[in-house]
């Protein structure tokens, strides 16, 4: 590994910002192309008990890492894979398999990232992942004091968080690596709005250029913790919490910082906006360009789909240890969900996810 970042003879890392490229614009029920990014969900398991998160609520499936022979599987059929992104509701460095995955991949030259909680994120760990060439690490930490990370995630580790990534964004200065890109995320919650300054000066302080305020997504009925419509900001932001949010971006662009309040860096190219026509999902072109597989093997729509529908077994459209993701990619049921997707009565789960499309 070179201080670069970059894997001694593997091709060099594509834009991710091209991969949708790739996606037709011809959107009808069997998909023209075969998928160009992957979401593998490598665990379910997880350390922490976050309040909008579903798994901290229910068993959505048994727990499992996925395993060699259904990474290699899921990757070796897709040719024409650009982008990986090896996270699903479970804490991914809790896979011992993790850096090798992503060597793995990239030595197919495959754009790889994920999201962390950073508990786990030592020196070793951080090195190993470094070896491999990852190219985005992000570290969801929801808060920018202890109090308020307890409140939301669960379990008192905000002052490991903090010391794990100074620790490695400072490895990462003193070695010259430029790859992993490190940055941190804090959901939108009215609960926290505030906090916002306060989050980018911590993102400052460790060594971290960028922040993202991602979007709440929350279920339409039964909702869980903190996931719940009164916490959404997006369309609903007051005056005060405008102020905070203009008032974080002036302080990141004084601290020579990355801030973006649109979640638009979630899925570069992808992410849904709000739209005129009361129809958000339509701007949606997740069906035709990837595929979301769970631990377990069982292919779902998206990573959205699980936090804005409940039960897998509503929007399951195959399953990756029983058939060949040729065949789930134009199967019936993927077929139907596009169908519907077009329609003006979508899918369940993307129209609680359009529709309640958060900051």
């Amino acid at each position: 590994m070179s201080p670069s970042g970059e894997v001694p003879g593997t091709p060099a890392p594509i834009d991710p910002r091209r991969y949708h490229e790739s996606v037709t614009d011809e959107r009808t029920e069997v998909a023209r192309r075969p998928p160009v990014c992957l979401y593998l969900e490598v665990t379910n398991r997880c350390n922490l008990l976050c309040t909008t998160c579903p798994r901290t609520y229910e068993e959505l499936e048994p727990p499992a890492d996925v395993s060699w022979d259904l990474f290699t599987s899921i990757v070796d059929q897709l040719p024409d894979l650009v982008r990986a992104v090896l996270h699903g509701v479970g804490e991914p460095m809790l896979v011992a398999n993790l850096p090798r995955m992503v060597r793995y991949l990239k030595e197919r030259g495959v754009y790889v990232l994920f999201n962390t909680n950073g508990t786990v994120l030592s020196e070793r760990n951080g090195r190993a992942l470094i070896d491999a060439g990852l190219d985005e690490l992000r570290v969801s930490l929801d808060a920018s004091n202890r109090e308020s990370f307890k409140a939301i995630r669960g379990k008192d580790y905000f002052g490991r968080i903090i010391r794990n990534v100074r620790a490695f964004r400072e490895l990462q200065e003193r070695e010259g690596y430029t790859r992993p890109q490190v940055s941190i995320w804090l959901t939108g919650l009215k609960e926290t709005v505030e906090q916002l300054p306060a989050f980018v000066k911590v993102a400052a302080e460790i060594g971290v250029r960028e922040v993202y305020l991602q979007r709440l997504v929350f279920f339409a009925e039964s909702a869980i913790g903190k996931a719940r419509p009164d916490q959404a900001l997006f369309e609903r932001l007051s005056e005060g919490e405008a102020a905070y949010l203009k008032e974080a971006e002036d302080l990141a662009r004084s601290l020579g910082v990355t801030f973006s309040a649109s979640g638009a860096a979630t899925e570069p190219g992808l992410s849904l906006k709000a739209s005129g026509d009361g129809s958000p999902w339509a701007l949606c072109r997740r069906p035709w360009s990837l595929m979301y597989f769970t631990a377990n093997g069982r292919a779902l729509p998206c990573c959205i789909a699980p936090f804005s529908e409940h039960g897998y077994d509503n929007y399951t459209l195959g399953h990756a240890g029983a058939q060949s993701l040729r065949d789930i990619w134009n199967g019936p049921a993927y077929q139907d969900f596009r169908a519907a997707l077009l329609s003006n009565k979508p899918p369940k789960s993307c129209a609680n996810c359009g529709l309640r499309w958060s900051l």
